[in-house]
């Protein structure tokens, strides 16, 4: 039997990927079993110095994520001899990856695409794995779609448990029981009381924090290193735009050290000086960095973010070429303002080469981690189509072995 821990992307795939092959599985989830429009009620809060956006409950981050689908880190992945070519074929295939037809392209998405081509940058439609049949266009995507059109975790977990897999929710995995450096099992928490289950493989699809902590808790002294992706949205006033009902993230801008992205944040209105200005006059984007991952996550599971000076760079770069798009489309220049950072997408705290070996092995025989924590690097641009391809190699390395 393969015991999984999460249910975000990588913990998902691969228990679908195993019971469709009729191999026992067991997943086990923090977090309980919720309709996908209830998802904005489980976000989790870290610290007071870090605004970081994550949730618990199935599905992971996936449920309140924009499912957009973009290929990530090959070349880096190619140092540790790991090629996911096929894997992302295979899962681009399975997900339905593809850019939005123009039917659900909004008005203001398609300013923040014309005004990107127009100003020479890097432009295109986000790959994404949505169905359009299903899609009612409400811009509620990143608090869990209302009308289930979106690919998340969840899908694949309903998936794996139709085809044999058992699925335990509202239970906390405390650690990983190891005998003569082999995993045996986990200990989890599930209402108050503690108990264990036995397998010889463990996967911890747990998130960057969560994986990092078990590991902690069983001997390996990870998340010493982290990166998310910070974050602002830049907007301004374009009367009756009406951005906030849209798709979000349907296009992207690529630039050396950021990516672009349409994004309404209801944050956005509180810095704009006119009390006249709705949010349906909004047009705002996403500016989202690399960063270079110096922070960590402490023993009480807190994060702590250290930010360099490239990174700051980075971000006031990606901050002024939107800036310049937002005009463009015609928003009016003296309106335009910013959140306040935030982070997403945490990563890096079991890297490969340095927790994990390229087959995503702990140094304890049979316990193996995929999630954004084995990442070597951040990537700078949405992460889960890269995660899914990677738990997509383990699987089949575990079907094997």
């Amino acid at each position: 039997m393969v015991i999984i821990v999460g249910t975000g992307a990588g913990g998902a795939i691969i228990a679908y990927e195993l019971a469709k092959d009729n191999i026992p599985v067991t997943i086990i989830e923090k977090g309980p079993f919720i309709d996908s429009k209830d998802a904005f009620n489980y976000y989790d809060a870290y610290s007071d110095d870090v605004d970081l956006l994550t949730t618990t409950c199935i599905g992971g981050a996936t449920i309140v994520s924009m499912s957009n689908m973009v290929r990530a880190l090959d070349e880096e992945l190619h140092d540790y001899d790991i090629d996911i070519s096929k894997e992302y074929e295979y899962v681009e295939d399975l997900i339905n990856v593809h850019q939005l037809d123009d039917s659900h392209i909004g008005k203001g998405t398609q300013l923040f695409l014309d005004a990107g081509r127009e100003l020479g940058l890097n432009t295109l439609k986000m790959p994404k794995a949505i169905r359009e049949e299903d899609c009612i266009q409400c811009g509620k995507c990143a608090f869990g779609c209302p009308a289930d059109a979106k690919w998340s975790g969840k899908d694949f977990v309903e998936m794996a448990v139709d085809a044999g897999a058992t699925l335990i929710t509202d239970a906390e995995v405390c650690e990983v029981i190891v005998e003569d450096s082999k995993a045996k099992g986990v200990k989890y928490i599930k209402d108050g009381v503690e108990k264990s289950i036995f397998a010889d493989t463990v996967v911890l699809s747990a998130g960057a924090i969560g994986s990092a902590l078990i590991l902690r808790k069983t001997g390996i002294d990870a998340g010493r290193e982290l990166f998310f992706d910070p974050f602002v949205t830049v907007g301004g006033y374009l009367k009756d735009i009406n951005f906030n009902t849209e798709v979000q993230m349907a296009g992207l801008v690529i630039g050396k050290s950021f990516v672009l992205s349409p994004h309404f944040s209801s944050f956005t209105i509180n810095n704009i000086e006119d009390e006249q200005v709705e949010n349906k006059d909004i047009l705002s984007i996403m500016v989202k960095t690399a960063d270079d991952g110096k922070g960590y996550v402490d023993d009480d599971g807190d994060v702590v973010k250290i930010n360099t000076i490239h990174d700051i760079q980075a971000l006031a770069e990606g901050v002024a070429t939107a800036g310049f798009i937002l005009e463009k489309a015609g928003v009016d220049p003296s309106s335009i303002a910013s959140t306040v950072y935030r982070g997403a997408h945490p990563g890096g705290t079991a890297p490969i080469g340095k927790i994990v070996d390229s087959n995503q092995e702990t140094e304890i025989d049979g316990l193996f981690v995929s999630d954004a924590s084995v990442l070597p690097v951040s990537p700078g641009k949405p992460p889960i189509l890269t995660i899914l391809a990677l738990s997509k190699r383990l699987s089949d390395y575990l079907k094997n072995k």
